[in-house]
């Protein structure tokens, strides 16, 4: 009788053990296997994730992806919008090294060293002398950003920017420990060697298996953070997630298979999330393949693409077709522009789009082959299928490639593609962050898109104080490069979660980023 009652104080003590590990440890699905976690070279949402939970800048995001105090826990700005005042917190790096002003100041030095060539580089042009140094005519002691002193930063902007506060919440602008790039280069970002100044720090990473981030106790706001580990698993495949998640192994997976959605919607409303975002769903086009130079090409295969069909009949998410660049919504933006056939029946559209083909010299006789490139998530491929079958009809055959998501991004960065599908996520709440994606020099352009007239229209708005004169230059630069379909845009894309019951805190957003440090779960 004593052993049994052993037996069972045991099972209790185990039981009992378990469900306290079980309302620290958050499971998290996430799209892809990242290439970097160094702040400066990753650029997708799922790396945006994990280095969310990982790093702080001068702001940071709240539960609803707004920006608050960071590192900084004060600032001020001159009259003219010019010269921002930061005063950071006292505030410790995860190896007790406080963090200072110039862990700023020399980050953003290496982000827009042309030795770095980090994509998101253009990011920070607005601080004086910024672009110059990227492109390598100054020296990086010129940048508009001084530590006056450890605890205060001072940045010169070429331009007013009321957005400052939420572009600094954004990879580029994060500090690196100064400490440790300086010991360990480009290895500082690697598990055992990463600082990190949020409220995790890095514990093991399993390449293609998961990421394991554990609670920072030398994060300033340590006591408020209730979820001690956090799993990042990689999940190309969104329909294996949602068993996953259904069998408890996952609390969270980004984004939903689409094919599931109707049943999602019937038998796991609760924790199905859907929400529209700052965000374009589009196809780039390589404007370095011959056949895609011909402006008469890009605008046949815009007008053969349905985007109506596809967003009410095939994805029934109720996103807008996108016929512009800047999603509706955008702050300062009260006039969306659109490709000049919206509106147009689509078999006018179509008759169009096969009569512009045959005058660029294809037809039923001579087809033109092309390859699309996309990821192997399900939807993805299923898309694939439905823009093969549209531009059949415009004598276009399309082969299908599929890659993996960290090889999918690096192809479209080197312009290794003909077409290939492409997302873009609102870094902070303006056009020009949707625009500056075209611009001829931005590392994200990976259509290798460049018109002097376009770059021109958006130099103009930057240094434009008047908000209605900018907004009316940002619609010109807009038309502009809509007049060149260096994109076959499709829809203005809603971001779509699933969240089991258990997971507190979480809160619907346009950008949908939900750090875990807002967190907790359920018993």
């Amino acid at each position: 009788m004593k052993m049994l009652a052993a037996v069972l104080l045991s099972l209790f003590i185990a039981g009992s053990a378990n469900a306290q590990e079980n309302i620290k440890t958050l499971n998290r699905g996430n799209t892809g296997e990242p290439e970097s976690l160094d702040p400066q070279q990753a650029g997708t949402l799922f790396e945006e994730n994990i280095i969310g939970d990982l790093m702080v800048g001068l702001t940071t995001l709240d539960a609803a992806a707004r920006p608050i105090p960071g590192m900084a826990e004060r600032w001020e700005s001159t009259p003219d919008g010019k010269t921002w005042i930061f005063h950071l917190r006292d505030a410790r790096w995860s190896d007790g090294k406080p963090v200072t002003a110039n862990d700023f100041v020399l980050a953003w030095r290496r982000l827009l060293s042309p030795q770095t060539a980090s994509r998101y580089a253009y990011n920070l042009w607005l601080l004086k002398n910024a672009q110059a140094i990227t492109n390598g005519a100054m020296p990086s002691a010129a940048l508009g950003a001084v530590a006056k002193d450890a605890r205060t930063l001072v940045l010169t902007l070429n331009h007013p920017a009321p957005y400052l506060p939420e572009l600094l919440t954004h990879l580029s602008a994060m500090p690196l420990p100064a400490h440790m790039v300086a010991a360990k280069g480009a290895d500082w970002s690697r598990p055992g060697a990463y600082v990190s100044n949020g409220p995790y720090v890095l514990k093991e990473w399993r390449p293609n298996d998961h990421i394991t981030l554990v609670k920072n106790p030398a994060f300033y706001d340590a006591a408020s953070v209730k979820i001690e580990t956090v799993n990042y698993f990689p999940t190309p495949d969104a329909e294996a997630a949602i068993r996953r998640l259904r069998a408890g192994e996952l609390d969270m997976q980004t984004p939903v298979a689409l094919t599931q959605l109707d049943w999602l919607r019937a038998n796991m409303k609760p924790a199905l999330h859907i929400t529209q975002s700052l965000d374009i769903s589009y196809i780039a086009v390589n404007l370095g393949h011959p056949p895609l130079k011909d402006v008469l090409v890009r605008r046949a295969l815009n007008l053969a693409y349905d985007r109506e069909v596809v967003s009410a009949k095939i994805l029934k998410m109720g996103e807008p077709p996108a016929y512009g660049i800047v999603p509706p919504g955008t702050a300062n933006y009260p006039a969306p522009q659109s490709m000049d056939f919206r509106g147009k029946p689509y078999a006018a559209r179509l008759a169009e789009a096969q009569a512009l083909m045959r005058s660029a010299g294809y037809g039923p006789q001579k087809r033109l082959a092309l390859t699309y490139t996309t990821t192997t998530n399900p939807d993805r491929r299923r898309m694939a299928a439905v823009l093969q079958a549209m531009l059949k009809a415009i004598y276009v055959d399309l082969s299908i490639t599929t890659t993996d998501v960290p090889i999918h991004f690096r192809n479209l960065r080197m312009h290794n593609y003909q077409l290939a599908n492409a997302d873009w996520q609102a870094d902070f709440n303006d056009a020009s962050n949707f625009l500056d994606i075209l611009r001829s020099d931005s590392g994200n352009n990976y259509a290798g898109y460049a018109n002097p007239k376009f770059d021109a229209a958006l130099n103009a708005a930057q240094d434009e104080p008047d908000a209605g004169k900018r907004a009316g230059l940002l619609a010109q630069a807009e038309r502009i490069a809509l007049a060149d379909y260096p994109w076959i845009t499709m829809r203005f894309t809603a971001q779509s979660d699933l969240v089991a019951p258990r997971v507190k805190g979480w809160v619907d957003n346009v950008r949908d980023f939900h750090r875990s440090r807002w967190l907790w779960l359920a018993k």
